[in-house]
């Protein structure tokens, strides 16, 4: 099937490139339009008591979302600006879809102590649809910020996350046009000529395209949170890189073989795009464990994801084949191993730390294993949060008005409230007794009979203090009709959700890796050994994740701090994508290992020289993927940070450390055992199993009459 469709490529190249540039003015014209779609509602589960809660007091509550402003820098208390604030919450009153904006200067609580700051809440009508809430959001927000004080900030409900999707949109441009220079530079390094490098950069745009049309339909059916941008756009540019890196480097090795440019090509998709189809279908079968998970959060992303680098295969298969029939016969082949490039300088540095932990095989791993442990331990606690505008960087407007209202205020202003959702029919005795849970609870009646009671937590919304009083009401309210939601609510809910479907979606992983790899390899061995140190390499990187961000060391050089908890997005972002390139590096060497025992007969020679043919690939592949993950750790948006450096670290220790010493270690501790297969599994496998072969040479034409 690669064959048919590299002959498609090739027979009509123009065609083929006329309908990707159609589909990159589709993605980047239609599918940028995702922006205004995004959601930051991440913790919110279907089939959860919160959401049940949260759905019941959308109906029946009068009272609608909320959105704050601080007025600071100034005594409030200044005739001209309490003139000022009175007239602006006047004509906030007035908004279409402002239900009630209380007057700050009569208003308890809304003054600081050393009245140098006051609060301007806004409450919203319920029941508002997208456009309009958008519309009664932008008309208050800015007539609050035309008061003239110093320091004037709007954010909080549903402005928060309209303010983290400008961000993103932000940091996306900004990670691009950072990270594709530097790209096209490493790639001028790589090839050494521009035509060359541009070309993984053209599969890479067609990526991004992609990644934005995907996430686009997407939104059509399902929320799309604020950080899929960013994970689908970083995902989507490496791994076009990545595919192109290989396609180029095994067509430039064809070039050496014939001097038929489309022959060269088609030769190129029989082997490295049979890897590549491969690897595509690794990485979104790593990426299915999200869909086990009823977070629309997870499951929006995985989807996304695995679309994405579909389109990647797609791209890499169709795309640069044409491309390269149409502007291959400029790009030189490889030199030949005499001319000192493939076994040569780099090569032959590879190839001695191969043997090297190939024959130190034990001292290797007792070495190797414990230091990957070591940086794996903060794992054992990590935790989890929701977050707040502290995940913003200091010069956002979000978190500068908490960090206004933090240096005026007593701690726990502005905290979300637990809000616990009482039914009819509860008893009078239960509702005192869930209303002694928190100090100054406020209770508001619901027009079915219902009522609402809001508890102020000490510390922040998702905080330790916060959760333990979700627990205790639910503890406390016993079998009557009450539910409870609000921010922590949601955050215990995940939680329990995580745990809940984790085992799941990693055996779901788990069999489809097993079963993936055992169909390219023939093996059994070989997929558990590379389960096994993947996850090794993956559980370091975690590791110095909380080590930064939760605990906070050396946080500060990121431009971040220690939040004491990981963003519930992270971990399993960082462990399903992580896990899934870390299968697409296995693959670019177990093709080679697979291709020179073919070839040799050699086990442990079959594994050196997989590594040192490989060894170009994978680094280069790594280190641009590194490239474009640390550009999107340029933000300052602490999630994204977090997921950035995770999966730098993630390909980093795994393209170096697991690659270059476990693999060869513990391939030499398997022996010729690596390969092996029980024999019903062997004759299916010669029967089903995928393989990486070049096509026959073509036949030399005996002229007539010879």
């Amino acid at each position: 099937m690669l064959t048919a469709l590299a002959r498609t490529a090739t027979r009509r190249p123009l065609t083929v490139m006329l309908l990707w540039g159609l589909f990159l003015l589709l993605g980047f014209g239609l599918g940028t339009g995702v922006f205004a779609r995004l959601s930051d509602n991440v913790p919110e589960v279907p089939g959860t008591e919160s959401e049940s809660a949260a759905q019941y007091l959308d109906e029946l509550d009068p009272a609608g979302s909320s959105i704050t402003g601080v007025v600071a820098g100034t005594p409030v208390s200044e005739p001209g600006l309490r003139a000022e604030v009175e007239r602006a919450v006047a004509d906030v009153r007035e908004v279409a879809g402002v239900a009630a904006v209380p007057d700050p200067y009569v208003t308890p609580g809304m003054i600081a102590e050393d009245g140098r700051a006051l609060i301007v809440p806004v409450t919203l009508e319920a029941g508002l649809e997208d456009d309009a809430e958008e519309r009664t959001l932008e008309a208050a927000a800015e007539r609050i910020r035309e008061i003239d004080a110093p320091d004037v900030h709007v954010s909080g409900g549903p402005l928060l996350g309209l303010q983290m999707g400008e961000r993103a949109q932000e940091d996306v441009k900004n990670a691009e046009l950072i990270s594709l220079p530097v790209v096209l530079a490493l790639l001028l390094v790589v090839f050494g000529g521009l035509r060359s490098a541009l070309l993984p950069l053209v599969v890479a745009v067609g990526g991004i395209a992609g990644a934005f049309l995907a996430l686009f339909l997407f939104s059509e059916v399902t929320d799309i949170s604020v950080y899929a941008i960013q994970v689908t756009t970083m995902l989507g540019l490496g791994l076009a890189v990545d595919y192109a890196l290989l396609m180029l480097v095994r067509f430039r090795e064809e070039r050496r073989h014939t001097g038929d440019v489309v022959e060269a090509v088609h030769r190129t998709v029989a082997a490295a795009g049979r890897t590549v189809a491969f690897s595509g279908l690794t990485v979104a079968v790593s990426l299915t464990g999200l869909l086990v998970f009823p977070s629309v959060f997870l499951r929006s992303i995985g989807l996304a994801v695995a679309a994405v680098v579909v389109i990647d295969m797609l791209a890499a298969l169709t795309l640069l084949p044409a491309l390269l029939a149409r502007f291959g016969g400029r790009i030189p082949p490889a030199k030949t191993p005499e001319d000192g490039e493939e076994e040569g300088r780099f090569f032959a540095r590879v190839a001695r730390v191969a043997r090297f932990a190939a024959r130190r095989k034990v001292a290797v791993l007792a070495v190797v294993a414990p230091l990957l442990l070591v940086l794996a331990l903060p794992v054992s606690g990590m935790s989890i949060a929701v977050g707040d505008a502290r995940q913003l960087p200091a010069d956002s407007e979000a978190r500068q008005l908490q960090d206004t209202v933090a240096a005026h205020f007593p701690p726990g202003t502005g905290v979300s409230p637990v809000v616990v959702a009482v039914r009819p029919g509860t008893d009078g005795a239960t509702t005192d007794r869930l209303r002694a849970l928190a100090p100054d609870a406020e209770t508001r009646r619901l027009p079915d009979g219902g009522a609402v009671i809001e508890l102020r937590p000490p510390g922040e919304a998702d905080g330790a203090e916060a959760t333990a009083l979700v627990e205790r009401v639910r503890e406390a309210r016993g079998d009557a009709p009450v539910e409870v939601t609000g921010t922590a609510a949601r955050l215990v809910d995940f939680r329990q959700m995580l745990a809940e479907r984790a085992p799941w979606a990693a055996l779901t992983v788990l069999a489809g890796i097993v079963v993936l790899l055992f169909a390219f390899t023939g093996s059994v061995l070989l997929p558990l050994r590379t389960v096994v140190t993947t996850l090794l390499s993956l559980a370091a990187a975690l590791g110095v994740v909380v080590w930064v961000f939760q605990d906070g060391h050396l946080a500060g050089l990121l431009g971040a701090e220690g939040l004491g908890a990981l963003s519930l997005t992270a971990p399993p972002l960082i462990i399903a994508i992580a896990f899934g390139l870390a299968m697409d590096y296995e693959l670019f060497i177990l093709a080679r290992m697979r291709e020179a025992r073919l070839r040799s007969g050699d086990d442990r020679e079959a594994v050196v020289t997989g590594l040192s043919r490989s060894g170009r690939v994978v680094t280069c592949a790594a280190l641009l993927l590194a490239v474009v993950f640390a550009a999107f750790m340029t933000g300052g948006f602490s999630p994204i940070l977090q997921i950035g450096l995770g999966l730098t670290l993630a390909v980093l220790i795994d393209a170096t450390v697991v690659r270059m010493l476990l693999v060869p270690a513990t391939m030499a501790l398997l022996g010729r055992h690596a390969w092996w297969a029980p024999a019903p599994l062997r004759r299916a496998h010669d029967r089903f199993g995928l393989r990486e072969e070049r096509p026959e040479q073509p036949r030399e034409k005996v002229p007539t009459g010879v």
